[in-house]
């Protein structure tokens, strides 16, 4: 976890140079008489909160290190690939409700390029897909 607060930072410091050079660069580069004027402020707010942002998570990263005490198998360097390893959960391998999910998305999203008849015909497959894969294990041969 060490190495990911540090990075955070790291990017959060980067994101900073970025604001206050694209910020500088643009007060030099127009020629209006006010300075308050000669911002781009689309894009100086944005790169303030892209550092915001990056600050918020590094900080927040490094209070739960100091919480837990603990180091985390990628801050070792004796560790090998298997100290790692956690459970995952449970995916089903046979499941073909992802698929339709996927599927349903994808004609919705189609739908908003192509014509709009198909957003509802989509968001109706979503439903049913989500629907079919919360609870495919309450019915039939995978029942419990």
């Amino acid at each position: 976890m060490r190495s990911n607060v540090i990075l955070w930072w790291l990017l959060a410091g980067f994101f900073l140079l970025l604001t206050v050079s694209y910020t500088t660069w643009a007060i030099l580069n127009y020629p209006d008489p006010f300075w308050y004027d000669r911002i781009e402020w689309v894009g100086s707010v944005a790169f303030l909160f892209a550092t915001l942002m990056a600050a918020f998570i590094g900080w927040y990263l490094q209070r739960v290190h100091k919480a837990q005490g603990g180091e985390l198998p990628e801050d070792r360097l004796t560790a090998d690939v298997d100290d790692g390893d956690p459970e995952m959960g449970e995916f089903s391998p046979w499941s073909w409700w992802p698929i339709v999910l996927a599927a349903s998305a994808g004609i919705a999203f189609v739908g908003l390029a192509v014509s709009v008849w198909m957003v509802p015909v989509g968001f109706a497959l979503f439903l049913v897909a989500i629907v079919g894969w919360v609870y495919e294990y309450y019915r039939g041969y995978f029942a419990r």
